[in-house]
Parts: structure tokens; C-alpha cells; sequence
């Protein structure tokens, strides 16, 4: 079976499962809500004032301009996400769960945590993600890392133990690189596995719910 009909074959099975399709079509509805209605969010916090933390392993790191290699490790992640996703649609599903529930508790704690922009602060550049802030640099986009989050969600998404070791390892070389670049405070990038975790188990206990609920196979096997 070549690739391509390989992967038309898992999806088609998994989107013939209604209760799979119908978790499917919400989740990227409400991913797309969370798009097109962030800008304003983070306009919102921008033009809040808050705290200026103490950091002090921050305040020991010389700032730095390393957008380039947080850049390539980020999107090389999402893009190995993808392809594991097309063969296996599972792990997609699995995925946008989590990242709805990391979502919506990052706007959570933003709302909660006023902080100002660390000092030192180099302006990150990354063309994909600048579509969630509105094209614009945002400095209080703070607790929790939403970039060390998501890869710590891909990792807990990963079925392949070389996926979850190359994931792990790109989230603490991004996590190091987001402190050398000034963008976040120390305790951001320690907190976000934990709200990522906490995210993805929930979602895996909401997709079981619903498995549970209706009595049919929401994951199909690959």
C-alpha cells in the first residue's frame, strides 16, 4: 500500500466513525475561534501594566537574538506532527484537544498574572505564529510559555519513542533559548509542562468520557 492511499485509508476510517467526526469538526471550530479571536486578547494584555519579575537566572543570561533556531525547532516539531497525523489520526485528535484545554487555561493564567515584558526583552521573530498576535510583537504574553507548551504537548502526543526523545529534547533547547532571548521569565517556561500536562490528560480523559458515553470506538487503530 503506498503512502498516500495509506493515509487516505486512516482517515477515511476514522472520519466514517461519527462520534470521531463530530469531535473533529467542534474541535476545529473552536481551534478556529481561538485564531481568529486572540489578536484581540493579546492586544488586551499588551496595553495592561504589570509586574516586572526578579529573575535572577534571567538577569544572569546576556539577551540574545535567537529567533532563527526557536524558529526551526518549533516548526520542525509541528511539521513532524503533521506527518505522524496523516498516517495516524489519533494523534491529531489527541493533540487538538489538548491544545484547546493548554488554551484556554494560558488565557486563564494570562488573565490572572499581569506581568510586563522581561528586561532585556528581544523582539522574537517568527512569521507562522505572528498570525495569533495580530502581526504584531507582543511582550506580555508571559505565563505560561505557550511555545514550550506546545511542544511538550506534541511530545505527550507522540506514539514513536524517537518522535517523543526528538520532541523532548527540542522542548528544553526552546525553553533555554526563550530565557537567552529575554521573552520569557524563568518560572514561564517551568510551568508550561505542567499545564500541558495537565491539558492533554485532561483531553484523554474528555475523549474517553465520550468513547465511554456512546459506546463506539472513537480512536480507530491505525
Amino acid at each position: 500500500m503506498t503512502s498516500l492511499k495509506k493515509i487516505k485509508t486512516n482517515w477515511s476510517t476514522a472520519v466514517s466513525d461519527k462520534v470521531f467526526l463530530y469531535c473533529l469538526l467542534i474541535g476545529l471550530t473552536i481551534s478556529g475561534a481561538i485564531v481568529v479571536t486572540q489578536p484581540i486578547f493579546y492586544r488586551f494584555l499588551e496595553a495592561r501594566n504589570g509586574l516586572v519579575l526578579n529573575d535572577i537566572l534571567l538577569g544572569s543570561i546576556e539577551p540574545a537574538n535567537v529567533s532563527v533556531p526557536i524558529f526551526i525547532l518549533i516548526w520542525g516539531m509541528v511539521f513532524l506532527g503533521v506527518a505522524r497525523s496523516l498516517f495516524t489520526p489519533r494523534i491529531f485528535l489527541n493533540y487538538m484537544t489538548g491544545f484547546i484545554l493548554v488554551t484556554f487555561m494560558r488565557m486563564i493564567c494570562l488573565s490572572l498574572v499581569p506581568l510586563n515584558a522581561p528586561i532585556g526583552i528581544v523582539e522574537l521573530k517568527d512569521p507562522l505564529t505572528d498570525v495569533f498576535y495580530g502581526g504584531t510583537f507582543i511582550t506580555k504574553d508571559l505565563f505560561f510559555s505557550g511555545h514550550t507548551a506546545t511542544l511538550v504537548l506534541l511530545f505527550l502526543s507522540f506514539e514513536k519513542r524517537n518522535d517523543k526523545i526528538f520532541a523532548g529534547i527540542a522542548a528544553v533547547l526552546v525553553a533555554a533559548l526563550l530565557l537567552v532571548q529575554h521573552v520569557h521569565y524563568t518560572i514561564d517556561v517551568m510551568a508550561a509542562p505542567f499545564f500541558s500536562w495537565i491539558g492533554f490528560k485532561a483531553g484523554q480523559k474528555l475523549l474517553s468520557f465520550i468513547r465511554f458515553k456512546f459506546h463506539v470506538g472513537l480512536l480507530p487503530a491505525q
